[in-house]
């Protein structure tokens, strides 16, 4: 036997064929300091690091003159910390640097040098055992060769194969022959698993890793009950796919044929879970095997999903419905922990966007519960490979994982892989990663590749992620390694573009059959009892009975969301939105009281000094001024207040300052977070430079609780054009497609000021084109009373619709753009402002609508000109379009003919072709309407200062005094044609 002991003690090595040995005890000093120094050359440095991150461990773990060493490195100064690649690695380089001195006295230095190499062959297996390990249940996966995974190559030959080296491994014992070694290091890391985990750079969490996977030896050590529900559920799984098969041949379902493991996978993951104390779970999930997961995990009724196949629905006049691939359910499930609340979220075809949703459904159910470290609450994501390495709102997602505004806990991803993209042939075309999970690497998430057809693995790999997401709070990433039986969907040929592929999968077995012949060959089950289960969940099926064994049905409990509610009102509904005098001093005095170890900055300073001004009455309020005090109103009577954005702290136009950063010490005061010691929470976002991830995780946020005002301000308007997926298929059409309520405010800055094409326009015209069914609310106030009146009426309302706001940019500090402080105690939101100025309705010829910033542009020039014969009236919302006020308006001026909508976007943007019918619609026939704006563009703004001057100047010369010109001037302008 040859052994490595401490670093002062020495070495004793006794050749195995010999038996002989020299006991350094007696060596002098000149000779250990000579083993010392051949101990610490460069190329033991792995070594040594090794034997150290064993020490950050487990000191126990080594022998007291290691740990004696290693404690002497401390307590001379260094420090290793969780990553022990700093002072202690610079240390042993310094040792490798020094001159080495020849051992002697019959000593064989290459003993040492042998252990040496064992560790790198230790290593090597643990970074890069995984591109070997038998991952592709298809079997044709060609295996690169991994040089670094012989012997061999670390210079390690077959007379060193009874050799018994010491090998630091939590599996096996502290020495093994080599031999044996090898074998343990195949078994553990080159078999159905491949663990991905060298790249986590935390100590603590690699040693766990390491201890979790060797510890096993990779594989999973079940109990015979356990084995046969893993068969059972497989049963199920595939039963469920062959019904739908034979019964509704040729409709598309997405299969999960050949991933049959993902249900015992998620299945486990909720009844393991709930023994840890998880009682939330949210679940993302694209198509592939979403109606399997319905039926044999939540428990959706077998019965209810045939009538969806058969095209029945229940009758709502306001829906229009999704495909049944795309609904979700919610579900409570029994485990021995207590119960577990599961919700499916719902979801389109635009691949991974659910992602950043469940996210921010997750982090709503955790603040609703103070859940801190997301230990009560978990999300898990399903994805495809593909979509996992191709989408960017995938990355995107990640991101947010442990930023503070957004964390969760860590999420359990799966990879459904089945090693094609739709009709993708090759992998290379896929991706540039030998791994579709190579994305997660960023987050130096663990990564566990398992193949699909060893069920055991699956749930083995399944463990260690739970473990790890619980402990250690952050993401993790299961590869489930499987295949399509079907194409894409079931009426795809997929052999036309796989065909090599297809031929093999067409003569494998089923999971289900593999497994069942394995336990069969163990004597679990016998074959009347496999072929009871699949008769048994098949009758099942055909009665309707629900399906999955833990399954409670819809519970609920104290945290459970009453939705019903916000349907008692409509849109239509006006509600006092007003506060009380004493309200208003009260929480004026604290959001404008600076603590006295607190120093602003100078602007901030003036900025809190004007806002004493405005409390005082000695000036009208401002933007900011009205917007803090909403906020401040709703947190004291009830309301949590969430507003995210990538410059909401301070505002991007330096308006808003909810969060005051103290001038000596960087640290940070948030003025409303201490109105009273009763108030709801405010948490303000300064987020990561995402839009689409963002504005998804506040969508899922708003559908989880409806009781917080939550916000998503687009830096400018037009940003907001990178999460137009989520306005598109979630904000805009949830609630027809899903019946999902969602209350989410976007803040989009609007307005012309000649800054170019890009951050003028925030595409007001795209937010009106999608309006119908009173699906949304798109409004543009131009005060700030209006502001503070539109976002109580969000809140105070019983009803929870998106609202779009475009909010203004110059008109912050417009000297025209302000309100009296008593429009808190005393007004309203308007639909429509009227004339503000003293003109008789009886001279008015021409009327002139408008909204946003080009009011204050026509006030300006009017009141310049002095026309009394021209009427502005601002349309403050324009979805749902204010009809009977637009009456009431053009009723007041009998004698006008001339009616005028003028904007400042391009004729074929802003709201005139979205709105010319609700305009048209109000008129009588002494009326005319005509178009006063920029003419069509493919631009959204000129990008040269003096043109936008010129049109600016055109169309409000043209609003005002068009009227005035011949028709025939204008009829195309009336016609609005280009």
């Amino acid at each position: 036997m040859r052994r490595l002991q401490g670093p002062d003690q020495g070495v004793t090595v006794i050749n195995s064929a010999t038996k002989k040995g020299v006991d350094n005890n007696t060596m002098s000093d000149s000779y250990e300091q000579q083993l010392k120094s051949s101990l610490f050359s460069g190329g033991n440095a792995a070594y040594l690091e090794e034997l150290y991150e064993h020490f950050l461990a487990d000191p126990s773990s080594l022998p007291d003159e290691w740990q004696d060493y290693f404690r002497g490195f401390e307590a001379a100064g260094h420090e290793g910390g969780g990553i022990p690649h700093g002072p202690i690695k610079q240390e042993f380089a310094a040792r490798a640097r020094q001159p080495r001195l020849a051992a002697s006295g019959g000593v064989d230095e290459s003993l040492i040098r042998k252990q040496a190499s064992v560790m790198r062959l230790i290593e090597a297996y643990r970074g890069r055992g995984h591109r070997r390990a038998k991952t592709d249940p298809l079997d044709l996966t060609e295996l690169p060769d991994v040089p670094d995974l012989t012997p061999a190559f670390h210079g390690l030959g077959d007379s060193d194969m009874d050799t018994e080296f010491a090998t630091l491994a939590d599996g096996g014992d502290a020495t093994m022959k080599l031999r044996d070694l090898v074998s343990m290091l195949d078994e553990t890391y080159t078999g159905s698993i491949g663990f991905e985990y060298m790249h986590v750079t935390n100590s603590e969490e690699r040693g766990w890793l390491k201890q979790q996977i060797e510890g096993s030896r990779g594989k999973a050590d079940l109990q015979k009950d356990e084995k046969i529900n893993l068969l059972e559920q497989l049963t199920a799984a595939e039963g469920m796919e062959k019904y739908l098969h034979t019964r509704y041949v040729g409709q598309k379902r997405f299969s999960l044929e050949g991933g049959e493991s993902l249900i015992p996978m998620l299945n486990d993951l909720i009844q393991q879970g709930g023994k840890q104390g998880v009682e939330e779970i949210v679940v993302g999930m694209a198509h592939r095997g979403r109606l399997n997961v319905l039926i044999n995990v939540l428990g959706k009724s077998p019965s209810e999903l045939f009538s969806e196949f058969e095209g029945k629905h229940d009758n709502h006049e306001d829906r229009s419905g999704d495909v049944k691939y795309h609904q979700g359910f919610s579900s409570d499930i029994k485990t021995e922990g207590g119960n577990v609340h599961l919700a499916l979220a719902f979801n389109p075809s635009h691949l991974e966007i659910v992602n950043p949703v469940v996210e921010g459904s997750v982090r709503a159910r955790q603040d609703r519960r103070c859940d801190k470290h997301g230990e009560k609450v978990m999300p898990i994501l399903v994805h495809g490979d593909a979509a996992f390495a191709g989408q960017g709102v995938v990355m995107e997602t990640l991101q947010l994982s442990q930023a503070r505004g957004f964390a969760t806990g860590g999420t359990v991803h799966i990879v459904c892989n089945n090693q094609v993209g739709f009709t993708i042939s090759d992998p290379r075309d896929a991706r540039s990663t030998p791994y579709c999970t190579d994305i997660a690497k960023m987050l130096e998430a663990p990564i566990l590749h398992v193949n699909g057809d060893d069920p055991e693995a699956v749930i083995h790999a399944t463990r260690i992620a739970l473990n790890y997401r619980q402990r250690f709070h952050k993401d993790v990433v299961i590869d489930l390694v499987c295949y399509r039986r079907h194409g894409h969907n079931e009426a795809d040929e997929p052999s036309a573009t796989q065909p090599v592929m297809y031929k093999t999968i067409r003569a494998k077995k089923t999971t289900r059959g593999i497994y069942a012949d394995q336990l069969e060959g163990e004597g679990v089950v016998d074959g009347d009892a496999i072929k009871k289960m699949l008769d048994d969940y098949r009758g099942g099926l055909e009665e309707g009975q629900t399906r999955a064994k833990s399954h409670l049905g819809m519970i609920g409990n104290e945290y459970t969301v009453d939705w019903s509610k916000y349907f008692r009102q409509s849109l239509e509904d006006e509600v006092d939105t007003t506060i009380k005098k004493s309200d208003v001093k009260k929480l004026g005095d604290r959001i404008i009281d600076v603590p006295d170890d607190v120093e602003l900055h100078s602007r901030v300073e003036k900025i809190v000094e004007g806002r004493r001004k405005m409390l005082a009455g000695e000036i009208d309020m401002d933007w900011g001024f009205a917007e803090t005090m909403a906020y401040a109103s709703l947190l004291t009577s009830g309301s949590p207040v969430r507003l995210v954005g990538q410059d909401s702290g301070r505002g991007t136009f330096f308006h808003r300052h909810a969060v005051w950063h103290n001038q000596k010490d960087a640290g940070t005061y948030v003025p409303l977070r201490h109105l009273s010691d009763d108030q709801r929470s405010f948490t303000v976002v300064d987020s990561l430079l995402s839009e689409e991830a963002v504005l998804g995780f506040e969508y899922g946020y708003c559908t989880a609780d409806p009781t917080t005002l939550v916000i998503w301000e687009a830096q400018f308007g037009d940003f907001a054009n990178g999460a137009q997926v989520v306005v598109d298929q979630f904000l805009s059409s949830g609630e027809a497609k899903w019946g999902r309520l969602c209350g989410l405010v976007m803040f989009l800055p609007h307005g012309y000021e000649g800054q170019g094409p890009e951050h003028s326009s925030a595409r007001l015209e795209r937010y009106l084109q999608l309006c119908a069914q009173h699906n949304m609310q798109v409004c543009v106030p131009t005060t700030p009373a209006q502001m503070f009146h539109m976002l109580r009426r969000q809140m105070v309302r019983e009803l929870r619709k998106p609202l779009i706001v475009m909010t203004p940019k110059s008109l912050l500090r417009h000297k025209q753009s302000v309100s009296p402080l008593s429009d808190l105690t005393g007004g309203k939101f308007h639909l429509i402002i009227p004339e503000i100025d003293d003109i008789k309705p009886k001279s008015v010829k021409t009327v002139v609508f408008c909204s946003g910033k080009v009011y204050y542009d026509l006030l300006e020039e009017r009141r310049n000109e002095e026309l009394d014969d021209v009427a502005l009236v601002r349309i403050e919302q324009l979805y749902p379009f204010p009809e009977k006020e637009y009456a009431e308006e053009l009723a007041k001026y009998s004698n006008a003919t001339d009616i005028v909508w003028c904007q400042e976007e391009p004729m074929n943007q802003g709201a005139w072709y979205q709105i010319r019918h609700r305009l048209q619609g109000g008129l009588g026939k002494k009326h005319e309407l005509r178009y006063a704006g920029r003419e069509h563009a493919a631009s959204t703004a000129a990008g040269y200062y003096q043109m936008h001057v010129a049109e600016q100047k055109a169309l409000i010369d043209d609003a005002l005094n068009g009227g005035r010109n011949t028709a025939n001037s204008n009829k195309s302008k009336k016609t609005g044609t280009e």
